[in-house]
Parts: C-alpha cells; sequence; structure tokens
C-alpha cells in the first residue's frame, strides 16, 4: 500500500518546506515592469503567473503583499511582461531584492529600459520577448470562508508583443530557442526548457 502524508493547510504541512510550489511546479515567470505616476520605473518577477485567455490575449499574476508592481498598475492601468530567460537569470534573481520603492531594479540589475509602444511601462530590451499590457482587472484574494488574504491577482489585455526574430522559425515560435526559466519548489530551484525534452501531442479528433 502506498503510503500518503496529508494534512490541512491551515495546520501546517509539518515538512521541512511548504510542498505547493514544488507540486504546482515548474511555474512560469511573470517578470513584470512598471513605472509609478510619479516616474519611477520598477521591475520584479512573480512566480504565480500564467496566461488566462486567448482572444483577447489575458495574462496574469498574483502578488502576495500590495508591492509596488501592484501598486503602479493601480496607478497607471499598464504594465509589461518580458520573458526571463537563462542568460537573464541572474538579472532576473536581482529584480527580486527587497529594496525601497525609489529604487530603479532596471538600474539595479544593469539592464535596459526600452521605451513600450503602447504603454507607459518600458520593457526589458535584453529581454526576447515582451507583452505590452493594459490593466483589465485587479482582484483582492479571499479564502473559502469570503476572509480577505493578502494577495492581489492582476490581469491585463496583451495590447502588444515583441518577439526576437531569430525565436521564429519558418512563422513558429521556437519555445526551447528561447531558453526560459522556470520557478520550482525549494528556496531556490529553478528549471529550463531544452528541445530534448519536447514531445508532440495533438488532441483527438
Amino acid at each position: 500500500m502506498t503510503a500518503i502524508h496529508s494534512y490541512d493547510p491551515k495546520t501546517g504541512h509539518g515538512l521541512k518546506h511548504d510542498p505547493l510550489n514544488a507540486i504546482i511546479a515548474p511555474r512560469p515567470i511573470g517578470w513584470i515592469s512598471t513605472v509609478s505616476a510619479a516616474g519611477v520605473r520598477n521591475l520584479a518577477p512573480y512566480s504565480f503567473f500564467n496566461a488566462f485567455n486567448y482572444r483577447p490575449p489575458i495574462i496574469g499574476f498574483s502578488s502576495t503583499g500590495w508591492k509596488d508592481s501592484v501598486r503602479n498598475i493601480e496607478e497607471t492601468g499598464q504594465f509589461v511582461w518580458n520573458l526571463a530567460t537563462r542568460p537573464l537569470a541572474q538579472a532576473v534573481n536581482a529584480t527580486s531584492a527587497t529594496v525601497p520603492d525609489h529604487v530603479d531594479e532596471f538600474a539595479l540589475a544593469g539592464l535596459t529600459a526600452a521605451p513600450s509602444e503602447r504603454v507607459i511601462a518600458p520593457r526589458v530590451a535584453e529581454s526576447p520577448v515582451a507583452f505590452e499590457c493594459r490593466l483589465t482587472q485587479m482582484i483582492r484574494l479571499t479564502d473559502a470562508d469570503g476572509a480577505p488574504v493578502d494577495a492581489w491577482l492582476t490581469l491585463g489585455e496583451v495590447v502588444r508583443v515583441h518577439i526576437d526574430k531569430a525565436l521564429l522559425v519558418d512563422g513558429v515560435y521556437d519555445t526551447a530557442a528561447a531558453e526560459p526559466i522556470l520557478r520550482a519548489g525549494g528556496p531556490a530551484d529553478y528549471f529550463g526548457i531544452s528541445e530534448a525534452h519536447k514531445f508532440q501531442m495533438r488532441r483527438p479528433a
């Protein structure tokens, strides 16, 4: 018989490290750039991130705590998602530092802020892919009893897409060539994507 470790999250997992992030993994990273109403740039990675709709394209991330990214998006209604890649991993990590809100994480990580075309928030010039987004919804999460949680889900419509042409092969985006990094479990685990691990499977007719 298989031994099962079961627990109620409210009363604790009883393990060395919370397994939730390792089980729901690897997770794409929301590397979100914003600018405040006062013009201060911000750049931060979020591991609770994904795409939620095709047309219009809607992506979103959840922030634990009311952080600069959320405040800036509330003020301006705009943000940019930048693809976090293996060559940029150290820079991505640098932008996760807890710093005062007047600190420009672009400068902190040695990154170039490229002007966007549809929104005021800049994009990361070194990143091969960027989505310019306009806020659609900002939702404070609640628990099953309806009590508010210290977390905000921010959703945005993608209004402009930028892709390095080197990643387009016969009109098809090459995911492995982009070398995206993904957040895994534990305090420091990440994964990459490689061509060797790709397989194809089509939906049933």
